[in-house]
């Protein structure tokens, strides 16, 4: 699931810099490509760990 997600951004960020390097890009294809890419990134880094959870749970048990 991880390799589609990263296909489809790649599409979508290729997309949206193909249209805008034409003489009348299209804005709403620009808006979908960007908002497909930023979807995906947010996918992706939501399965991510943060690094600082685990300091604010200690910080937490110390009070």
């Amino acid at each position: 699931m991880k390799t589609i997600y990263i296909v489809l951004m790649f599409a979508a960020a290729f997309l949206a810099l193909y249209e805008q390097s034409l003489a009348k890009p299209n804005m709403l294809i620009m808006v979908i490509a960007i908002v497909a890419f930023m979807l995906g990134l947010m996918r992706l880094m939501s399965k991510v760990p943060s690094k600082h959870n685990d300091h604010e749970e200690g910080r937490d048990e110390e009070i």
